[in-house]
C-alpha cells in the first residue's frame, strides 16, 4: 500500500508527518530507518504519527520515532508540526489540542501568525524520574547540577525531564562547544539509563540565551523544542534566565515562559510544511 505522508519542520528540526487516524498503516523499526534516510528516503530526524487517542482528554495520540527507529516520549517542535498538521488535513476544525503522548497529555493552540503554542506540561528534576543516576556523579551544593566524570573529565549537568530526558550543560561560548563528542560522551556515561539529549547552553543575558542540542538516535538537530524547554528551567533555577526568554537555536527562535515549580512551561515557535508525498509502507 502507500502511505501519505507530510514532511514538515520546526526551526530545521524536520519530521516525515503520518495520519494513521485514516490511515491503516503499521510502523516498524525497519520502514522507519528507510524512510528516514536521507539519500534513499524521505529524510528526517523523528517519524510523527497521529493516531487515535487512548484517553478520554486527548483529541490524539501523538507517537515519535527518531531517525533510528528508536521511540522518543516527547517533541516540543514536532508537536506543534503534528497540530498544524491535523487541522491542515481537516483530521480536526479545533484550534486547540490536547494530544497523548507516552508520558501524558500536552496542549497546543494554533495562533493568527501561524505559530503555534505549546504547553509542556510540568518539569521534573527528580532523578528517579528523569531518570538520572545521582550516585554516578556528584551533586553540587545547589542541589540541581552533579558533577559527571566523563572521557577523564569532569563536566556539570543539570539533569531535567519535560517528558523526556535532558541534561543541560552551561558553556562560554555555543560556537565552540564540543556537542557531537560531549554529547556522545554523556549519552554513553550510563548516568542516564534511558538514553539523554545534551543540550549545550550559552545564557547571554537574562532574557536570551543561544542553544545547541545533540539528540538520541539522532545526534545534532537544527532545533529542539523540548531541549529548549529543559534549558529555560535550568537556568531559570540556576538564576540566569528569567521566567521569560529567546532562545535562538541553529533553527531559529523559540520563545519560553515558565512561571516557576509545580507549573507549566509554554512555548510558542513555527511550524512549517514542506511538500506531501506517497510512499511504499
Amino acid at each position: 500500500m502507500k502511505l501519505r505522508f507530510s514532511k514538515m519542520h520546526g526551526l530545521g528540526n524536520d519530521f516525515m508527518v503520518v495520519d494513521l487516524v485514516t490511515q491503516g498503516a503499521e510502523l516498524d523499526r525497519r520502514s522507519i530507518c528507510r524512510w528516514g534516510d536521507r539519500r534513499t528516503g524521505v529524510g528526517f530526524d523523528q517519524l510523527l504519527a497521529a493516531l487515535p487517542p487512548t484517553s478520554p482528554e486527548a483529541d490524539f495520540r501523538y507517537r515519535i520515532f527518531n531517525a533510528d527507529g528508536s521511540e522518543a516520549e516527547q517533541c516540543g517542535n514536532g508537536a506543534r508540526c503534528l497540530a498544524r498538521f491535523a487541522r491542515d488535513h481537516q483530521l480536526t476544525p479545533k484550534r486547540c489540542l490536547t494530544l497523548e503522548t507516552s508520558t501524558g497529555l500536552i496542549h497546543t493552540r494554533l495562533l493568527d501568525d501561524d505559530a503555534v503554542q505549546v504547553d509542556m506540561g510540568v518539569p521534573c528534576l527528580e532523578p528517579a524520574r528523569v531518570p538520572f543516576c545521582p550516585q554516578l556523579g556528584q551533586a553540587q551544593e545547589n542541589g540541581l547540577s552533579h558533577d559527571l566524570c566523563v572521557g577523564g573529565q569532569t563536566v556539570t549537568v543539570v539533569p531535567v525531564s519535560v517528558g523526556n530526558p535532558h541534561a543541560v550543560v552551561f558553556v562560554e561560548h555555543i560556537v565552540n562547544a564540543p556537542v557531537a563528542d560531549l554529547g556522545a560522551a554523556i549519552q554513553g556515561c550510563g548516568a542516564f539509563p534511558e538514553g539523554v539529549n545534551v543540550g549545550f547552553l550559552q545564557v547571554v543575558e537574562p532574557g536570551f540565551a543561544r542553544l545547541r542540542v545533540f539528540e538520541r538516535g539522532v545526534g545534532e538537530t537544527q532545533a529542539c523544542g523540548s531541549g529548549a524547554c529543559a534549558a529555560m528551567v535550568a537556568g531559570n533555577l540556576c538564576g540566569r534566565l528569567a521566567p521569560q526568554a529567546t532562545l535562538s537555536l541553529l533553527g531559529g527562535e523559540l520563545k519560553l515562559r515558565w512561571p516557576g515549580h509545580g507549573r507549566a512551561i509554554s512555548m510558542v515557535g513555527p511550524a512549517t510544511q514542506v511538500f506531501e508525498g506517497q510512499i511504499r509502507a
